[in-house]
């Protein structure tokens, strides 16, 4: 392999998420960026621009507009796409990709990395088997993205030994701002203590216990929802049901990430699974505290100082924890804490480096 190989991200949609965030930093912050393909199974690109505009301009993504259900015509358009590219290294993120990469690459004599980003999953017997299969049979170099989801392969599937490499963001690009300005950006009350939450509307990420918790604080109080899903309708509804619709701000999908956690005085994640979420360490780099459900891995993206750890599910705790923070929890000493926390231990250029080594084949 040359000294800077080509090198195929694989993920199942290109979608707003953490997941494809990764994939494109991965690209953005390469040494050599022009060697960093990114390949979804899913879709095309004109849906994907739809849905999220930030990689309306980007050069090297590929889709293979994968249909539901199993595909053989996938692999052969991964294969085939993959030899065109004169690929080195695939990077499969998920399980489709983990698939549908593996055999792909393998036939196109690629060495495979392959990121498990969450732990929860492994605990259904189907999927636990399907990942058992491929880790076994594709021999992928099988990396975690926290401690914890690593012990979670170890232990369901054993004699896999897991790198771990902590997700990190960019935190040149996620760093505090005027909040001032980004509230007048967003049309967001200038003076109010504002609480927000940037996750895709989906039932995993709880956003209907968030709405009834918040409701239950002072009405001076205003919640902003960053990003888009099925659920946003029925979340709406919830909001004026409740009677705390005018303080309710649906944003949609942002591109602007930096505006949304400068505008905000507390992070929010109610979620009732994760892996190692990337918005909260996007939150505290911009100096916001947060406020976390702790599972999956959350506790590792959560400064200890400065956030807060709930259980997950209970209505009482969260608002419980969102009345502290707003009431004790943004002083200038605990946004500093947050931001050096994340500068410490989720930096982008850290993780990007570690990876590249495993690009090379040489140890991290």
């Amino acid at each position: 392999m040359n000294s800077s190989p080509i090198v195929a991200q694989i993920v199942q949609h290109m979608a707003p998420g953490g997941i494809e965030t990764m994939v494109l930093d991965l690209q953005r912050k390469s040494d050599n960026p022009e060697n960093v393909h990114i390949i979804s199974l899913e879709g095309n690109y004109t849906e994907a621009v739809t849905q999220w505009p930030r990689i309306e301009h980007l050069e090297r993504v590929h889709f293979l507009d994968k249909q539901p259900g199993l595909s053989i015509g996938t692999v052969t358009g991964l294969y085939r796409l993959l030899k065109k590219l004169n690929t080195d290294v695939i990077h499969s993120h998920h399980v489709g990709p983990l698939l549908y990469g593996g055999i792909a690459g393998k036939l196109a004599g690629c060495r495979h990395i392959h990121t498990e980003h969450d732990a929860w999953h492994l605990s259904e017997q189907k999927r636990r088997r399907l990942v058992s299969a491929c880790f076994h049979l594709l021999r992928p170099a099988v990396v975690a993205d926290a401690q914890l989801v690593a012990d979670n392969i170890q232990q369901r599937i054993p004699l896999v030994t897991p790198t771990v490499i902590v997700n990190g963001i960019d935190t040149d690009n996620f760093r505090p701002g005027d909040r001032t300005a980004a509230r007048q950006i967003l049309n967001l009350p200038p003076d109010a203590p504002i609480i927000g939450c940037a996750a895709r509307f989906t039932e995993v990420k709880c956003h209907d216990l968030l709405i009834n918790a918040f409701a239950q604080l002072p009405e001076s109080t205003h919640l902003a929802l960053a990003g888009g899903g099925e659920l946003e309708p029925a979340l709406k509804n919830l909001a004026k049901k409740l009677g705390v619709g005018q303080r309710v701000h649906f944003l949609g999908v942002m591109d602007d990430m930096p505006t949304f956690y400068q505008a905000i005085d507390v992070f929010c994640l109610a979620s009732k699974k994760e892996g190692l979420p990337l918005s909260p360490l996007e939150a505290q780099a911009c100096k916001s505290v947060v406020v976390v459900t702790d599972v999956g891995g959350c506790y590792e993206a959560v400064d200890p100082d400065s956030g807060v750890l709930i259980e997950a599910g209970s209505t009482t705790a969260l608002c419980s924890a969102l009345q502290k923070q707003l009431s004790t929890g943004i002083t200038p000493e605990k946004k500093t804490s947050a931001r050096d926390f994340v500068v410490r231990h989720g930096n982008l250029e850290r993780m990007i480096c570690q990876y590249q080594q495993l690009y090379l084949g040489r140890p991290i």
